[in-house]
């Protein structure tokens, strides 16, 4: 049975007001541009950042107990990784997080080895939860960089 997509993901944060600012600049470019509010199971606020037109949203509700920074090496979640159309919008993503007072990025953008043509930033929120986008190439575009690549190695050896 193929796997459907992932339709929210709740985060528990330290302040929504602190935090909501953050996600809604960082989100904004991946088409994350409306929100609203519920009560949560405990009577607790919860802002959902939506995507405009489509499925998807990430969830923020304030922490009521437990640590006061994320753990990634705890029982929970390590980080969370959102898909990006092109390496421009990762681009903006990591030029909102450097706009944002309480965004730290903890590496690139750039190209990592992970698969051919991954390229990502990895982004802590105010409260240390690790955040990555990453752009993965369709074959044809890698097809293409491929053989720009030969080309030019091929002007180096003299070919």
């Amino acid at each position: 049975m193929p796997l459907e997509a992932i339709d929210h993901v709740d985060l528990v944060v330290s302040s929504l007001e602190r935090s909501v600012p953050f996600y809604e600049a960082i989100l904004r470019p991946l088409g994350y541009v409306d929100s609203g509010e519920i009560v949560g199971e405990e009577g607790e606020r919860v802002v959902y950042i939506n995507r405009h037109d489509s499925d998807g949203s990430i969830g923020l509700r304030e922490r009521r107990h437990g640590l006061d920074v994320a753990d990634r090496y705890a029982i929970g979640l390590h980080h969370l990784a959102l898909s990006a159309l092109s390496r421009t919008i990762v681009d903006q993503i990591a030029a909102a997080a450097r706009a944002q007072p309480d965004g730290e990025i903890e590496s690139g953008p750039k190209e990592y080895d992970y698969t051919p043509g991954y390229y990502a930033v990895f982004i802590h929120d105010p409260d240390g939860i690790k955040l990555e986008f990453v752009h993965r190439p369709e074959e044809a575009d890698l097809v293409r960089r491929v053989a720009a690549l030969e080309a030019r190695l091929e002007g180096r050896d003299g070919g």
